[in-house]
């Protein structure tokens, strides 16, 4: 799924909600995306700590040339406000057959507005449509409540399952 003018696996694939654009991501978005991702508190449920720019630019040149297993497709969208016209956070789906690994962020100036709900309900639909995905998985910390909230609003349900200290969630598409 290259397209020839960008740099991203997942070029062709876009989505709106009414007030994002989910835009594949670009090697160029690191140093906005460091500033998004800078509040060393949104790493508490996701790990890590934040990355500097020049990290970040490494990782998304990684992200960006695509998984080295040609059965996995990895699907990274950064989240851009139409209203305020800067990046608020991203999305990803790793798709490996017919399931699809999912996951949000929202930089902490930004929560609390409905972002990651809106990205995570066009995103669903989106990876299930582009590559047919039959199950669609995200992995919650079981404390991090907001995160439950838009895996529900995905229409994600939780398994019981824990895996690295996260609870499973997962829809299964019925066609």
């Amino acid at each position: 799924m290259k397209a020839e003018d960008h740099d991203s696996p997942v070029a062709p694939l876009r989505a709106s909600t009414s007030r994002l654009d989910l835009v594949p991501l670009r090697v160029e978005h690191a140093e906005e995306m460091a500033e998004v991702l800078s509040d060393p508190a949104l790493h508490t449920y996701i790990g890590g700590a934040p990355a500097s720019p020049g990290a970040l630019r490494s990782r998304y040149e990684r992200l960006v040339a695509g998984s080295p297993d040609p059965a996995v497709v990895w699907c990274n969208w950064v989240l851009r406000a139409r209203t305020e016209g800067c990046l608020v956070g991203t999305v990803q789906a790793t798709v490996s057959g017919e399931a699809a690994e999912v996951a949000w962020v929202v930089g902490t100036p930004w929560q609390g507005r409905g972002y990651a709900t809106e990205a995570a309900r066009s995103l669903v639909p989106l990876v299930t449509g582009a590559f047919g995905v039959r199950t669609v998985i995200a992995h919650v910390h079981p404390a991090h409540h907001a995160s439950a909230a838009v895996a529900a609003a995905a229409g994600l349900s939780p398994t019981g399952t824990l895996q690295d200290g996260e609870l499973r969630w997962e829809l299964t598409v019925r066609r």
